[in-house]
């Protein structure tokens, strides 16, 4: 499967417009929780196996509704660009860095949605589904975080911007079938910016939630829920 190799510049390039983060917060509290990722691979029997389509996936995206108080649906990102380079980091550039600023994992459906959250704050949450088989979905997303995380630093460049980039795989949530998740923090004219990016694979459903670590972790369950309760 080819693989966007900018698959969170989008929230990234609007992170690093906000504030920078400061010591003591939840984003640092995040940064030092477990000290690797977990992907538990679990046999699926289910024999539903259908792609679901684009369509029925926008129906299972969080809305303001379900995020509550304070959170303001954010346009999406354009992906037709081709001014993004990887430097530094020949795994991902192996994958065929496809410039985008809205990237995503190329899988033929998927839907997608963006949040902010208290404007002073510089809080942010993007979530993405795709659908495909199973086993599609296991090696595609493997792929893409074996590659970004197998390099401790490198370098995107956007245009004329050059972000340096490091990553730290985290431990996932045992949830679903198979789990994903790293810390990434982005640093851009002087200022750091962290990320957190989980996904989580439920049967032919993977969802992606990237954005402020105190997000990511206040609703994955709830996304979650939200994607199993469509079956």
């Amino acid at each position: 499967m080819r693989v966007r190799a900018t698959a969170v510049l989008g929230i990234t390039t609007a992170l690093l417009t906000q504030p920078a983060c400061s010591p003591g917060t939840d984003t640092d509290r995040a940064a030092t929780t477990a000290p690797h990722s977990s992907v538990q691979h679990q046999d699926n029997d289910n024999s539903e196996n259908t792609p679901l389509s684009s369509a029925a996936l926008e129906t299972q995206l969080l809305t303001q509704q379900d995020l509550g108080n304070g959170y303001v649906h954010a346009p999406g990102t354009s992906t037709d660009h081709d001014d993004v380079a990887v430097v530094g980091c020949p795994a991902l550039d192996a994958l065929g860095g496809e410039a985008a600023t809205g990237g995503s994992l190329d899988f033929p459906r998927q839907a997608k949605t963006g949040f902010t959250y208290d404007a002073s704050s510089g809080s942010a949450l993007s979530e993405d589904l795709y659908s495909d088989t199973a086993d599609a979905l296991s090696a595609g997303t493997s792929r893409i975080f074996d590659a970004m995380t197998g390099c401790p630093t490198y370098e995107v460049l956007v245009g004329g911007t050059a972000i340096n980039v490091s990553t730290r795989e985290l431990a996932a949530p045992r949830l679903g079938d198979e789990q994903w998740s790293q810390l990434m923090t982005f640093t851009a004219g002087g200022r750091d910016t962290v990320l957190k990016q989980t996904a989580i694979r439920e049967d032919q459903v993977l969802l992606v939630l990237s954005g402020s670590p105190a997000l990511v972790d206040l609703h994955l369950s709830k996304a979650l829920a939200k994607v199993t309760a469509a079956r």
